[in-house]
């Protein structure tokens, strides 16, 4: 019997620990898509406890809290922290199967030093261990990023953003890591979404142009797209939720649906349509234009619990997934923009694991322009990234596609411990394509392999996004 992760921890057999080991461990993490706050890093925060860095903005510990039947006071509330924490203790170890319960403990090996697992017995000790670490030196959230060995990270921003931390990071000198902005206009493409409008007012404000009409909001959204540009982005995001949106549409359409919004008329679903079609289509295009990569979040159902959400709000653990049909839409909506030579890099995720296939197979009819891997299936997002989405997900992509043109893990959260995802995920493929060679599936090749496992952990994204360096 193995020792609760210890240093083979998912490695099951030599091969992958070889991999792993020699190949993958030390290599530099580009977090190339998060949540985190750049005011936090340029801040250099400090945290006065563990719950206030592990359960503050964690709503997928949230989520699991709940299912402990915790009350909402310690999950969410006015409960103390040590309350929280104590509640998060309680829960972890009903958790099993669940990657929170390794996270959990990869977090309290890599950055405490602590490998007792945590309940309710060992969270006393755990609590005052990790506080007193936490209130000396070298724990601050530069220290933590340098820890990692993060290279660069990039945030998710609103296109009203100043962005102003990152002009501040980006000349700061005492600090080597790359943080830049990724763009998320998900804000102004929604235009059914409540705040549409005093988003476009918003915009205008920050864009220094006056918006009365679709033109003139264009024109503003191209301004912040160049704006981020100009401060090192190089990726925009979308948040495209349940059903991928295509319907033909012209500018002129387009812009009759915008004025019956600014004049708080109704939208109906198929003006909709229209409208989300032709604005994504016209940002795809300046993104090619500037050399970007574009992601695609698909499939999402966000917000279901409407007495919870009216109550804390959005992103607090009451999403879950979506299983409307995206094939047809989304092949409509890259190919119309590829027809004009204007389809920038991009990378698919699914929420949804009925769609693995689809998008590993969607990929492939977009793939070219000499971009080794230029259209990419995102790594396994959301509730699928876990050990048995991970393999899925590349098992598809092998089967369908080049893994080894994969681009990689992301940590896609809004926590400066969570660095030890990739860690999990690098552990994982080493694991997979370790008992393809001991199966005899691929030939046991050192340069062959540390090429892939390099190239899927670090080289391929570090190539791909092209970031430039600081």
């Amino acid at each position: 019997m193995k020792n609760f992760m210890d240093d083979n921890f998912l490695l099951s057999n030599q091969t992958a620990i070889d991999l792993y080991h020699n190949y993958a461990k030390n290599l530099p993490i580009i977090d190339y898509h998060c949540h985190i706050d750049p005011k936090e890093i340029y801040e250099n925060k400090k945290f006065n406890n563990i719950t206030e860095a592990w359960l503050y903005a964690d709503h997928y510990k949230w989520r699991a809290m709940r299912s402990n039947g915790i009350d909402e006071k310690n999950i969410t509330g006015d409960g103390s922290d040590y309350d929280k924490f104590l509640a998060w203790s309680q829960t972890i170890p009903m958790s099993i199967g669940n990657p929170l319960y390794h996270w959990t403990h990869l977090e309290l090996q890599r950055y405490f030093g602590i490998d007792e697992p945590l309940d309710e017995d060992t969270a006393p000790e755990i609590w005052k261990r990790a506080n007193e670490l936490l209130s000396g030196d070298g724990f601050n959230v530069r220290d933590l990023i340098t820890k990692s060995n993060v290279e660069t990270i990039c945030t998710t921003d609103d296109p009203i953003d100043t962005l102003e931390y990152h002009i501040k990071l980006k000349e700061d000198a005492s600090f080597n890591v790359n943080v830049l902005p990724t763009l998320r206009p998900d804000k102004g493409i929604e235009i059914n979404l409540d705040g549409f409008v005093s988003w476009v007012k918003d915009l205008e404000k920050v864009s220094e142009i006056s918006i009365d009409n679709y033109d003139e909001f264009l024109k503003a959204l191209d301004s912040r797209i160049k704006f981020f540009h100009s401060v090192g982005c190089r990726i925009a995001d979308h948040g495209i939720d349940g059903v991928v949106v295509y319907a033909d549409s012209t500018k002129e359409e387009a812009a009759a649906i915008f004025a019956k919004a600014l004049k708080g008329e109704t939208v109906s679903i198929d003006e909709e349509k229209k409208y989300k079609t032709y604005t994504l289509r016209h940002v795809f295009k300046l993104y090619h234009e500037l050399g970007w990569t574009m992601q695609l979040h698909i499939a999402a159902l966000r917000s279901n619990n409407t007495k919870m959400y009216e109550k804390i709000g959005v992103n607090t653990g009451f999403d879950s997934i979506n299983d409307e049909s995206i094939a047809y839409p989304l092949s409509r909506l890259l190919d119309s923009v590829d027809r004009e030579d204007s389809l920038p890099k991009t990378i698919v995720y699914t929420l949804n694991p009925k769609d693995n296939y689809v998008l590993g197979t969607m990929i492939g009819n977009f793939q070219g322009d000499g971009i080794p891997g230029k259209m990419q299936f995102g790594a396994a997002w959301w509730f699928n990234d876990n050990k048995d989405g991970m393999i899925e997900q590349m098992k598809a992509l092998g089967n369908l596609g080049l893994l080894g043109r994969f681009v990689g893990m992301l940590t896609d959260s809004r926590s400066f411990l969570s660095y030890t995802r990739h860690e999990y995920f690098r552990r994982i493929a080493c694991n997979l394509i370790g008992e393809w060679v001991e199966n005899g599936e691929v030939p046991k090749n050192d340069k062959l392999l540390k090429r892939i496992v390099q190239g899927i952990c670090y080289n391929n994204a570090k190539e791909y996004f092209g970031f430039d360096e600081k």
